[in-house]
């Protein structure tokens, strides 16, 4: 195993000391961009929202085979494989760290253990970069319900932890159809700096889109027959954007279901539900290889296309979509709104390096004990 570490921690030294070019180690600045690293990279749509605002990826690391084709295909490298095998030593220079990691369970929370507390999950492996490379700030994305998990816990020992590292750090739950994309998706940010406390309110928010919006005006679209579904006579707009207005009649899962409750999805086992194009789509899940997402739209039911998908995730027309057509759907649904990460990278770059003249002020979220 030892080898097998060593070996693929010399490929990523030659990579970046002479394939890359400008963006050797000791760099933190490429071309008078300041650099980033994408760690848990997906597909790349936290590197797409970064470029976006003028920053310069210098690392990228993904284990997924499918996400590295389309990684390659669309910024034409391969990212660096188990993170838990790499070196942070080696991991070039750069100014802001980013990570979509994954929600895992801490062993020990709040103990005052150190890395202690994390071994054995991914938030370590980020923890022993931060540690290495002491970028000026760090960026995490994760689901909403992290706030939640393991009773508050798991969150209070990341933030803690980052603070241990010098970093000043806040977290805010913020929805994808507050930046631009139909799209009701919360995730939450956590966001610290060696400088300043990162002040959410700066965001700029945008009035709602309707899913209709993205749609595709003509293609090979997969109708529902009428006798497929079921409308409902009195659909209303939720508060969230969504507009219920039927749902699939297909077979259900009775078990712990309340009455009158059947046609509702649960843990993505029931995709039956149907949205009228004139609302917000719910979120997209990781779920879906048969991208079961239907639409009311002119009069007609359909699922949405791939094309579409990857729209109400923010992610420009160019993008290759180059894997198999489940995978591409389960994609879409793990990335992030590429618009909404290029507003937080606009504004991390804005506060944390252009001279940004903060009031005195102490994060409005943080729960670190």
């Amino acid at each position: 195993m030892k080898k097998e570490f060593d070996e693929e921690n010399e490929w990523l030294k030659v990579k970046y000391q002479k394939d890359v070019g400008v963006n050797r180690i000791g760099d933190n600045m490429t071309k008078d961009k300041l650099c980033m690293i994408d760690l848990f990279a997906g597909i790349g749509g936290i590197r797409l929202g970064f470029e976006g605002a003028g920053f310069k990826c210098v690392f990228s690391s993904e284990i997924n085979k499918h996400c590295i084709e389309t990684y390659k295909a669309n910024f034409g490298e391969v990212p660096y494989g188990d993170i838990t095998k790499l070196d942070a030593n080696i991991v070039p220079n750069h100014e802001v760290l980013t990570a979509g990691f994954p929600c895992q369970p801490f062993s020990i929370c709040g103990h005052q253990k150190g890395f202690d507390d994390t071994r054995g999950t991914l938030f370590y492996d980020i923890l022993r970069v931060l540690k290495a490379k002491k970028p000026s700030a760090v960026m995490l994305e994760n689901v909403g319900h992290l706030k939640y998990h393991n009773k508050g816990k798991t969150l209070k020992t990341i933030l803690r932890h980052l603070a241990e590292l010098g970093y000043k750090v806040d977290w805010q739950v913020l929805n994808a159809k507050d930046f631009g994309v139909p799209q009701n998706r919360e995730r939450i940010f956590i966001i610290g700096s060696q400088k300043r406390f990162f002040d959410f309110d700066k965001l700029e928010k945008t009035h709602g889109r309707p899913i209709e919006s993205i749609l595709e005006e003509s293609g090979n679209f997969e109708y529902l027959q009428p006798e497929e579904y079921t409308l409902i006579e009195t659909p209303r707009r939720q508060k969230s954007g969504l507009v219920f207005v039927g749902y699939r009649n297909k077979s259900i899962r009775k078990v712990g279901v309340r009455p009158n409750t059947n046609h509702l999805s649960r843990a993505h086992k029931q995709p039956n539900r149907i949205y009228s194009a004139k609302g917000t789509h719910p979120t997209l899940t990781s779920q879906e290889p048969t991208g079961r997402f239907f639409i009311l739209h002119n009069g007609r039911v359909r699922k949405l296309t791939i094309t579409e998908c990857f729209r109400l995730m923010g992610f420009p027309e160019h993008f290759k979509k180059v894997a198999p057509k489940a995978e591409l759907y389960k994609q879409a649904g793990n990335s992030v709104a590429v618009t909404l990460i290029e507003e937080l990278a606009r504004e991390i770059k804005r506060q944390f390096f252009f001279n940004y003249k903060e009031i005195s002020r102490k994060p409005t979220t943080l729960v670190v004990e």
